[in-house]
């Protein structure tokens, strides 16, 4: 993380002495976690509790529908989730102690759909989805619950284009870095679909792609768990850590990284 520097004498009897005072940085990055359908922000506590001690500033937080709000599970929409969670970033980043240019959003499955529609409306830094979900334009302001679930696997089964999906084109803008995680036997989000985030990506400035082997999409072994904490966290880590540490450097780095981790 970078820090503020500042030169100092020192003084030792008659005589001075050259000494730097180095302090944190004083805005830090801000993150943000968005659910999956049918979850909660207890989901993301540990992860956020992880990352925060990097110097991060996190912000959780339940989608309409979801926990305490749960009645509107039959009624919620696609839009009215979307206003949540613009809500909440706007939250964050107006958090005092948040530089609003260093903002990261971690999005799972619903919520990594949604996240990526949110990079085209507000200013996102770092993004990292695990199995993005994927949804058809039509019926954006139908109950997400009344979504007919054939149409949906006939969708996320074949590739599809960024003019073709609102959430992919906003990926195709993106200019940030990037992390997808994809869990190896996911049901519900197969492969094609995270092939079609994937090259939806074509303008970031990184891009990182995992594989949990043997997981399934809601992570229900606690090894595949750890294992993408362990992700997350070292993505972030390397990502918003070591970006504050360049900011005193010209050097950079853009690339394509891919690999997979055992659950």
């Amino acid at each position: 993380m970078a820090t503020h520097s500042e030169m100092v004498n020192i003084l030792v009897g008659e005589e001075h002495i050259a000494g730097t005072f180095l302090s944190p940085p004083e805005k830090m990055p801000g993150v943000l976690f968005v659910h999956g359908w049918g979850g909660s922000q207890q989901r993301d506590l540990a992860r956020a509790r992880g990352i925060a001690g990097l110097g991060c500033v996190c912000l959780s937080f339940d989608l309409r529908g979801h926990a305490q709000t749960k009645a509107q599970q039959e009624t919620v929409t696609r839009e009215q989730n979307l206003d949540d969670l613009l809500a909440a970033y706007d939250l964050l980043a107006q958090h005092p102690h948040i530089d609003p240019s260093a903002i990261a959003v971690v999005g799972t499955s619903y919520g990594g759909y949604l996240a990526a529609i949110l990079t085209s409306i507000r200013p996102v830094k770092w993004l990292a989805l695990r199995v993005p979900a994927l949804y058809r334009d039509e019926e954006w302001q139908v109950p997400k619950r009344q979504l007919d679930r054939d149409v949906l696997n006939q969708l996320r089964s074949r590739r599809v284009r960024p003019e073709e999906n609102r959430a992919l084109a906003a990926c195709a803008a993106f200019r940030g870095d990037v992390l997808i995680v994809e869990s190896e036997h996911d049901t519900f989000v197969p492969h094609e679909t995270i092939m079609s985030y994937r090259a939806a990506f074509h303008g970031t400035h990184s891009l990182t792609h995992r594989i949990i082997d043997g997981a399934d999409h809601a992570l229900s072994n606690e090894r595949c768990q750890e294992a993408y904490t362990s992700i997350l966290v070292n993505w972030a880590t390397e990502m918003i850590v070591g970006a504050r540490l360049d900011e005193t450097s010209a050097m950079g780095f853009k690339g394509v990284d891919e690999g997979s981790m055992a659950g």
